[in-house]
């Protein structure tokens, strides 16, 4: 199939792209995800040329067109499933043969899932979430920072992006982010106020809750909200000391192992967290070519 454009000028406003963009747009700022259907080749006739684009939600259509009819339906079904799948997607079709129209010819069509950014939110902003803000922003998470202390919250130096909320974290919790796609950390200056959070975070509809401190100060904490009546199956969910262990002291240190924590989250991995230089790697370890090569090196290097 011909993937050239057949297009030879500029597109205008009508051919939908600004439609499109501005609702993919408002979908990532509401937290929606979506997937954006594009023509990628057109082979004869055919009701949109290549680049041709449309939004599709997890129930339809948004915006833009692909042509209509029989295709665009077709093609929305296949988002649909491409955003529960999480994968993108190619898909070829001959516009009589698979679909009953009267075209003629057929397209390739190519299915990108997009989806939202996670919500972090930061009880607390001080040296350690600060820095955790600053990070995970760059990471690609939607940050939020709550803190009650306005003086605080005005020097932390949060990045630009970040929502944030000058007020007692345990009265704003009913207005901050909530879901599968919902993550929070307690980084708080009063140990009090970490154990109360703690407490009204874990029953929530939450994909993680994190919590920083020293190994007695969380055995303390999960003593207590077992005392107060909580499930231990709802305690165990309390992911703390938060962090990879890579010996973090600074803030910026202890605000990288809790991100590439928040990463391996985000990512689903479940394997153990090791350099990368530890998996491995035939040429460059004892045994086959790498030893070869690691003989001959030395024995260069000895001639020399």
């Amino acid at each position: 199939m011909d993937t050239t454009p057949t297009r030879t000028t500029a597109r205008r406003p009508g051919d939908g792209l600004v439609e499109v963009f501005a609702a993919a747009q408002a979908a990532h700022e509401a937290g929606v995800p979506v997937a954006i259907v594009m023509v990628v080749g057109v082979d004869g006739s055919a009701p949109r040329a290549a680049g041709a684009r449309m939004l599709v939600g997890p129930e339809g259509r948004i915006a833009g067109t692909i042509g209509g009819g029989a295709l665009e339906h077709r093609a929305t079904q296949a988002a649909v499933a491409a955003l529960g799948a999480g994968r993108p997607v190619r898909l070829a079709l001959h516009l009589t043969r698979d679909l009953g129209m009267c075209c003629g010819g057929a397209v390739e069509l190519f299915i990108d899932p997009i989806a939202p950014a996670d919500d972090l939110v930061i009880h607390g902003a001080g040296h350690v979430g600060a820095a955790t803000a600053r990070i995970a922003a760059e990471a690609g998470f939607r940050v939020t920072v709550v803190d009650d202390r306005a003086d605080i919250v005005e020097a932390a130096a949060l990045p630009a992006g970040a929502h944030v909320r000058v007020a007692d974290p345990l009265r704003a919790l009913g207005t901050l982010p909530q879901g599968p796609r919902a993550m929070h950390l307690v980084v708080t200056h009063d140990h009090a106020l970490d154990q109360r959070l703690v407490g009204a975070l874990l029953p929530l509809n939450l994909r993680w809750v994190g919590l920083i401190g020293s190994r007695a100060k969380v055995a303390r904490f999960c003593i207590r909200l077992r005392a107060a009546g909580m499930d231990p199956a709802v305690i165990a969910r309390l992911r703390a000391p938060v962090g990879l262990d890579i010996g973090a002291e600074t803030p910026g240190e202890i605000a990288t192992s809790v991100v590439a924590e928040l990463i391996r989250v985000r990512r689903s991995v479940d394997r153990p967290a090791v350099p990368l230089a530890d998996h491995p790697l035939p040429a460059r370890d004892q045994g086959g070519l790498g030893a070869t090569a690691t003989a001959d090196t030395t024995a260069q290097s000895r001639s020399s």
